[in-house]
C-alpha cells in the first residue's frame, strides 16, 4: 500500500496541466505520486515531479490492473478527460468514449484491485446557465454541451461503483503556472482567457501567434451586460489552490469521509475588465486596451461556483488572486519549456 514510508496515489492525466500540478502538490505533501497518461495531450515534461510514470490508456483494463498490481495505491485523483467544449460539440462521440465510458473502466478497474477512495476533477460545467449564482452544490444539473454531459456521466458513473467513496470537485476556469517547477499549460488550440490575453503581450514570436489564432489580439465579448462594469463575469481559481482542493479532498476520504461533491470558486469572480485591468499593472502596461466585440451568443452576464461547502468541509479558499494568475502564466508562457512545447505540437512552426 505504499512505496517506502509514503501513501501511494494513482493519478490519470497527471502530465496534463492540472494534473501535473496536482502531482508536484501530493509530493510536496508527503504523497507518492504514480501517473498514468496517454500522452495523447498530456506532455512527458510534465511527470518529472512524479515518484513514477507509466504511459498508456484508461480505458485499458489490463494495463490500469497491472499499474495497481505494480503500486498498490490507496487512492486515485481522476484528470483523464478532453476538456474542449467546441470540440466536444463537434465530435461528440470521442468525447462521450473517453470522458466517460473510459472513465467508467478505469473505475471499475481500480476498485477491483482495492483502491476505493477516488477524487474526481470535474466540472461546473455540468450546471449549464443555473438561474442562481453563485452556484451551488444542489443546484440543478442540465448540462449545455457533450463536454459538460461526459463529465456528468462520468461523475454518475463513479458514484455508482460498490464501494467506493469518493470526492467530485466541480469548477470552472483554472489559470496560472508553477513556473518555478517548470510546469504550466501548453495546450493547442489555446482557448483559455488568460494565455489568449497575454501572449500577444510579452513577445511571442508572431509566427506561434499567427497559429494560434491570436495574431489579431484579446477582444472583449460584450461590455453592455448587467454586471458593475458592463462585462461578463466568470470564476477563476489559481491551478495551486486548486491543487490544494484536491489534497484535502483526499486527506477528507483517506481519514473517513462520506462520498461528497464540492464547488470551488473564488469567491465573487473577476469582470473581464477587472481581468484586463490587472493585466495591465502586471504586465506593466498602463496604456494597454483590447478590443471590443458583441456579446457571444449564449454567454451568459455571470458565473460563479459558491465554494462555501468547501471552506466548511474541507477547510479550503483560494489564497492566490488573479494577479498571481497573471503574474504566473506570464513567466510561464515566456520560459523556453513552453515555446518548444507549443513549437512541436504545431509541427511547422519556424520562428
Amino acid at each position: 500500500m505504499t512505496t517506502g514510508e509514503r501513501s501511494t496515489i494513482l493519478i490519470s492525466g497527471g502530465a496534463g496541466y492540472i494534473g501535473s500540478h496536482v502531482a508536484l502538490a501530493l509530493e510536496q505533501a508527503g504523497f507518492s505520486a504514480v501517473v498514468l497518461d496517454s500522452l495523447v495531450k498530456g506532455n512527458r515534461w510534465a511527470t518529472e515531479h512524479a515518484t513514477a510514470f507509466r504511459q498508456g490508456d484508461i480505458g485499458d483494463a489490463a494495463f490500469v490492473a497491472a499499474v495497481c498490481d505494480e503500486f498498490q495505491p490507496v487512492a486515485a485523483l481522476h484528470f483523464a478527460a478532453f476538456i474542449e467544449v467546441g470540440e466536444s460539440v463537434q465530435n461528440p462521440a470521442m468525447y462521450f468514449e473517453n470522458n466517460r465510458d473510459k472513465a467508467a473502466v478505469f473505475f471499475q478497474t481500480i476498485a477491483a484491485k482495492g483502491v476505493h477512495n477516488v477524487v474526481f476533477s470535474s466540472t461546473a460545467a455540468v450546471y449549464g446557465e443555473p438561474d442562481v449564482v453563485p452556484i451551488p452544490e444542489t443546484a440543478p444539473w442540465q448540462p449545455i454541451n457533450p463536454y459538460g454531459q461526459s463529465k456528468l456521466d462520468a461523475e454518475i458513473a463513479l458514484r455508482a461503483v460498490a464501494g467506493v467513496r469518493s470526492v467530485t470537485l466541480r469548477y470552472f476556469n483554472v489559470a496560472g503556472a508553477a513556473p518555478e517547477a517548470g510546469i504550466g499549460e501548453a495546450h493547442v488550440p489555446e482557448s483559455h482567457l488568460l494565455p489568449r490575453l497575454v501572449l500577444p503581450l510579452i513577445g511571442t514570436p508572431e509566427s506561434l501567434l499567427d497559429r494560434l489564432g491570436l495574431n489579431s489580439g484579446f477582444k472583449v465579448y460584450g461590455n453592455d451586460y448587467p454586471t458593475p462594469d458592463g462585462t461578463a463575469i466568470r470564476d477563476y481559481i489559481h491551478v495551486l489552490d486548486l491543487a490544494d482542493a484536491h489534497v484535502l479532498a483526499l486527506r477528507y476520504l483517506l481519514d473517513g469521509g462520506e462520498t461528497n461533491i464540492f464547488n470551488l470558486g473564488s469567491g465573487s469572480g473577476y469582470s473581464v475588465q477587472e481581468i484586463v485591468t490587472a493585466a495591465r499593472k502586471v504586465l506593466e502596461r498602463p496604456d494597454y486596451e483590447p478590443g471590443t466585440a458583441p456579446r457571444r451568443a449564449g454567454d451568459p452576464a455571470a458565473l460563479i461556483a459558491d465554494s462555501s461547502k468547501a471552506l466548511s468541509v474541507l477547510g479550503w479558499k483560494p489564497r492566490r488572486g488573479i494577479e498571481a494568475m497573471i503574474a504566473s502564466a506570464t513567466a510561464w508562457h515566456r520560459g523556453e519549456r513552453y515555446l518548444e512545447t507549443i513549437k512541436a505540437k504545431l509541427g511547422d512552426v519556424k520562428v
